[in-house]
């Protein structure tokens, strides 16, 4: 914890006084083992040009306290919740809508120009969406897993009303079965080995958990799936053997989608895709998004029931953050800090 400069605003930004932000997995990497993402020493981030230290967080809410003056459409006091996406909106991506996968991209809380885990930020204005009275700001916070899952729903190919089995119920996995439920998937299953995970799963509404070591994961989702598969798989492990999972569950012609992160290279047997002609594909964060899964938590079609599990203070985010989610990860599923 230091002591930092107020950030100034600047044109086409805003300064937002953060009232809360989620520590995400990412984070939780940068802390164990980092740098990973944030920009190290002598290797400067191409767009912020920061590198170590930078101020962490990319999962925050907060009030509007300043608006430059050739910014539009907010009001100080406003709640906002940032996409932390950071682009240069000039690549071919950029132009055609697929900002998330900017070859310069970054974000903020990973890529510097501050983050959420301080008193005040400032953003680009384009990167600020107001929540509505429904959604308060710490609730809010969720809105990033849930960004993910839905990107990730919308890049797989899923149908409303299809069948789906996520690999993995981390908040990732959790936030994947909120958002196939919303938009009506017939049937969600999920496999996953930790007690306190499966237990976490049934609550947000799977159809049906299933315990990888005891289980034949595939064949199981097949008796649910008048013995074709799942339409589509959603692997939120990152493991040979859950990719595996995902590929096996799937009928013929389906699609499983990865949506981990990966530690390291992994081993394929594309023959597992090739008999059931069956497709593999994954995705990178969000873009363009926020403002479908801000409306279907404002009219209560994504209910987040329980994945806050514990509110802290900013000035207690290594013992009650950080180092508990080291000591007991599968017992939270989003820890928030008020700064």
């Amino acid at each position: 914890m230091e002591d930092i400069p107020e950030p100034e605003l600047k044109p086409g930004h805003v300064k937002i006084q953060v009232e809360w932000c989620g520590i995400c997995g990412t984070d939780l990497h940068e802390y164990l083992g980092g740098p990973i993402l944030i920009p190290d020493k002598g290797h400067p981030h191409p767009l912020t040009g920061e590198t170590l230290p930078i101020t962490m967080g990319h999962e925050f809410t907060g009030r509007i306290t300043e608006i430059a003056s050739d910014v539009k459409g907010f009001r100080v006091g406003d709640p906002v919740i940032v996409e932390p996406n950071i682009r240069d909106n000039t690549c071919h991506q950029c132009t055609h809508g697929d900002y998330n996968l900017c070859p310069q991209g970054g974000f903020y809380g990973l890529s510097g120009w501050g983050g959420g885990l301080a008193e005040y930020a400032v953003i680009d204005a384009r990167n600020v969406y107001v929540l509505p009275p429904s959604v308060p700001t710490d609730v809010g916070v969720l809105i990033d897993p849930l960004v993910v899952a839905w990107q990730a729903m919308l890049d797989s190919g899923y149908a409303p009303g299809q069948s789906a089995v996520v690999i993995g119920a981390g908040p990732i996995g959790l936030a994947l079965i909120l958002v196939l439920k919303a938009s009506g998937a017939c049937w969600v299953g999920v496999s996953e080995v930790s007690p306190a995970r499966k237990a976490q799963a049934e609550a947000f509404g799977a159809d049906d958990v299933f315990d990888p070591t005891t289980d034949d994961v595939a064949e199981r989702v097949r008796e649910r799936t008048q013995g074709l598969g799942a339409h589509v798989s959603f692997d939120c492990s990152g493991l040979e053997s859950t990719l595996r999972t995902a590929i096996a569950s799937v009928r013929p012609k389906g699609t499983a989608f990865n949506v981990a992160i990966w530690e390291g290279p992994t081993t394929l047997d594309v023959n597992s895709l090739v008999t059931g002609g069956k497709k593999l594909a994954s995705t990178l964060g969000f873009a363009g998004v926020h403002p479908s899964v801000i409306s279907a938590l404002g009219d209560g079609r994504i209910k987040p029931a329980d994945m806050i599990t514990a509110r802290i203070a900013l000035e207690d985010i290594v013992d009650a953050g950080f180092d508990e989610l080291v000591r007991n990860k599968d017992e939270h599923i989003k820890i928030i800090v008020h700064p």
